[in-house]
């Protein structure tokens, strides 16, 4: 793959604040910024949005796609729930004369990392705390209680990573933590 604009990553347990913060970036116009859609071979929640929100996949396509080298990075992130990077996504960010801007999981978001080392931020959004993270998403009132524990108990897991990334954007304050966010991806791109 050829190597052309920066690669700038988000990753946080979910209820971190980091889809709200990628969103608000996005709408920066300075920054030059697009969006990396994922695919998933999970079904559409809410108003999803196909090609917008995500692609997506059938899991049987995705097994498929992963066998033909066709993904930057994937992972299986719940049982037969896979989420990836394809490669024709970056290539055609990069073709707009842009950066890509990823949310995405911690896994996923190292995996970039790592192959692309120099050209790559990655920030790992972290919560307050692991309580005020369980409050957010329950206040979203769109998971299941079973859903919520399931995601608490990832988080924990994720948080380990954090010194692994580049920056930790630690969101206790969503103002500040924009602010800190745009400054963050501005220094980088220049």
């Amino acid at each position: 793959m050829k190597k052309e604009g920066k690669l700038i990553v988000f990753s946080a347990p979910s209820g971190s604040g980091k889809t709200t913060i990628v969103h608000h970036l996005l709408k920066q116009t300075a920054l030059n910024l697009d969006f990396s859609i994922s695919a998933t071979s999970r079904e559409k929640r809410g108003a999803e949005i196909h090609n917008k929100d995500y692609y997506f996949i059938s899991l049987k396509e995705f097994r498929k796609l992963i066998k033909k080298g066709d993904f930057i990075e994937w992972e299986e992130v719940y049982a037969n729930n896979y989420y990836g990077t394809l490669k024709t996504e970056v290539e055609r960010i990069w073709k707009l004369g842009k950066h890509v801007i990823f949310d995405i999981d911690v896994v996923g978001g190292l995996s970039i990392k790592q192959q692309f080392p120099e050209q790559t931020l990655a920030i790992f959004v972290q919560p307050p705390s692991i309580e005020e993270m369980e409050r957010r998403l329950r206040n979203r009132q769109t998971d299941s209680e079973e859903k919520i524990k399931e995601r608490v108990a990832k988080a924990e897991k994720e948080l380990k990573y954090a010194d692994d990334f580049d920056v930790i954007l630690i969101n206790n304050d969503l103002d500040t933590a924009k602010k800190d966010a745009y400054n963050l991806v501005e220094n980088f791109i220049k």
